[in-house]
């Protein structure tokens, strides 16, 4: 026994020293070729590329063990086992066999080597590198950008991923179709529910790849917003509607049309949604409190754990309650860096910055090892050309079908439109990766979810690969400036710096925001005993706060135009910031995202 307990640990430390060198020659080598500045990959592409070296000495280590196991000639036999078990382990000696059951004691099953035996578990694999990587994309998303921008942002992610899911799993049914005629698929193989989930999965555009490549190419900053804004949120709208869809399945009606199993999975679909938003939500509401009564921020190692336990159990608790651990840790983020970022002391804001930084940046390359590991072992691929090549026709389709008349609609209220380049570029920039990948593996039961399996790791290979390598090309082919750096940039950003007056437009959002959650949350914004009804005065005593301090008021009348989040901006707020600051309100007011608001002039 305690031989192997040994043996699983020195697996285990072995499989995570491999890991560890994985990521190690990633960064190595994508820093060697970025100083010679040859952008043959980013650290996606690298990652991926190091994880199929390493699957592929795995398989040549697999054929010389299967060619030994033809050696053995003796068949262990187990009786008074009911029911038999699927895996049978096997200690001789210093070797350590593992034995399929398949259903008769007369055949040996094929031997099984210990590489295979020491993989990761998908489940806890993706609890413990995807939280943060959700979590910073939302976290370090340009806040008064992505408010301005915020009707163009969401039509995007939720009305462009239904429309993407749609246009691929129609395209995808055509083609399993035209498979049952030319004889390459069983006819019922492919469901019209099954390509409708290809649909879904294939929809999640990967934040991680779009920051990787908007970071490398420097596009310019109202194209970045809405390119990374899209990347983040549709993520939530693709896992649920992934969700949906496998739930609708499950109730049987793959063949025909069943009117209640749909509203069952509409409901379910509203419902995990909202509900995952909500435990976002509390999550931030816990931690905002906490931050804003004790006196955590004296200590900013302490200050900085519970910001990343809490938001880290967002979705490990949104996960064990049957909702989606994604979208909550993702509006957990977006909430986090709107309110509870406020509270923390000048030390802590870049602590948690640095920290979740250098989370997402070792979870993404684990995730992308991992994906080109298994793209060369897992040994259940089933490879379809007719359907992998419609999978990559459809791609393009669906995001044209998406990108081009939703940028036509937005435009019509937009007083900045968004340019035709923008449009081929989002087009192009369509990048899949750690969510379309981590929705894929759940299911790999059948012959059709195994199809997609397979697919989806092709597509998210060749979209880092060739589109990641063909971005810049694209960019200077299609004449977009690159980013300016926010500091020199006239100040027409915002009608508060124009015009030297806060901006004293009311909407809904901003009487949300500004007048209860704000207060509620922060030390920022109106006393509650001001906007409360005289009927909540003890609440709003208790949780409001009566006097701002000095240098809170500067913190809430600061908000950088790039991101509050920006390290080297995060320690010049602390000192002090610029003299002319922006009231953290100019975000909130004015349209409703869609570029109408007034046009701005800034007088000489």
């Amino acid at each position: 026994m305690s031989g192997t307990v040994r043996h699983r640990s020195d697996s285990a430390a072995l499989l995570v020293l491999v890991a560890i060198s994985i990521a190690l020659l990633t960064i190595l080598s994508v820093w060697k070729l970025k100083q010679f500045k040859y952008r043959l990959m980013n650290e996606s592409g690298g990652a991926v590329f190091y994880g199929m070296v390493l699957g592929l000495a795995v398989r040549c280590f697999r054929l010389v063990q299967g060619e030994h196991a033809e050696n053995i000639e003796s068949v262990c036999t187990v009786h008074d086992l009911n029911p038999p078990p699927h895996i049978l382990l096997i200690n001789s000696s210093s070797q350590r066999h593992c034995y399929r059951h398949i259903g008769k004691t007369s055949e040996r099953c094929s031997l099984v080597s210990a590489p295979q035996l020491g993989t990761f578990d998908p489940e806890v694999f993706f609890n413990l590198f995807l939280p943060p990587i959700i979590f910073y994309g939302a976290y370090t998303l340009n806040q008064k950008r992505f408010i301005g921008n915020l009707g163009s942002v969401l039509t995007f992610a939720f009305l462009g991923t239904f429309i993407s899911c749609m246009c691929i799993g129609a395209c995808i049914y055509g083609f399993t179709r035209l498979m049952v005629l030319l004889g390459q698929a069983a006819d019922g193989e492919f469901l019209i529910t099954d390509c409708l989930l290809f649909g879904a999965i294939m929809s999640a555009t990967d934040p991680v790849s779009v920051l990787a490549l908007l970071s490398d190419l420097r596009v310019d900053l109202d194209l970045h917003t809405l390119l990374f804004g899209e990347s983040v949120l549709n993520d939530a709208a693709a896992i649920v509607l992934t969700h949906a869809i496998a739930t609708y399945n499950q109730m049987g009606a793959g063949h025909t049309f069943d009117p209640t199993a749909f509203l069952h999975a509409v409901g379910l679909f509203l419902g995990v949604l909202t509900g995952s938003l909500l435990l976002g939500f509390i999550f931030t509401v816990i931690t905002a409190l906490l931050t804003k009564f004790t006196r955590l921020h004296e200590n900013p190692l302490l200050e900085t754990s519970i910001f990343l336990l809490l938001s880290w159990s967002s979705f490990l608790s949104a996960e064990a309650g049957g909702l989606s651990g994604i979208v909550a840790v993702l509006f957990c983020g977006l909430s986090q860096a709107r309110y509870t970022a406020l509270n923390l002391s000048p030390e802590g804001r870049t602590r948690t910055k640095q920290l979740f930084e250098v989370f997402n940046f070792l979870g993404e390359i684990f995730i992308f090892s991992y994906m080109g590991y298994i793209l060369l072992t897992f040994p259940h691929h089933v490879f379809k050309a007719l359907f992998i090549f419609g999978a990559f026709l459809s791609i393009f389709f669906s995001r044209a079908c998406n990108i081009y008349p939703l940028s036509f609609l937005l435009n019509l209220g937009r007083t900045n439109k968004i340019p035709h380049t923008f449009q081929h570029f989002m087009m192009f920039a369509g990048l899949r990766g750690v969510v379309s990948f981590s929705l894929a593996v759940r299911d790999t039961l059948t012959v059709a979810r195994r199809t997609i399996f397979t697919t989806t790791l092709l597509l998210v290979c060749f979209t880092i690969w060739v589109l990641g390598l063909a971005a810049k090309p694209l960019l200077c082919r299609l004449d977009i400036r690159v980013e300016e750096d926010e500091d020199e940039l006239p100040e027409h950003l915002s009608s508060e710096v124009a015009t030297g007056r806060p901006d004293t437009t009311e909407g809904l959002w901003h009487s949300l925001d500004y007048k209860y959650l704000k207060p509620l949350l922060t030390h920022c914004g109106p006393p509650l005993t001001d906007s409360l009804p005289e009927c909540c005065g003890v609440f709003a005593r208790v949780f409001g706060t009566p006097r701002v301090q000095e240098d809170e008021q500067q913190l809430c009348e600061t908000e950088p135009d790039d991101s509050i989040f920006s390290l080297e901006k995060a320690e010049r707020s602390s000192t002090g910031g610029d003299s002319a600051s922006e009231h953290c309100e100019d975000l909130l007011k004015g349209d409703l995202g869609l570029g109408t608001g007034p046009a701005l002039t800034v007088e000489a």
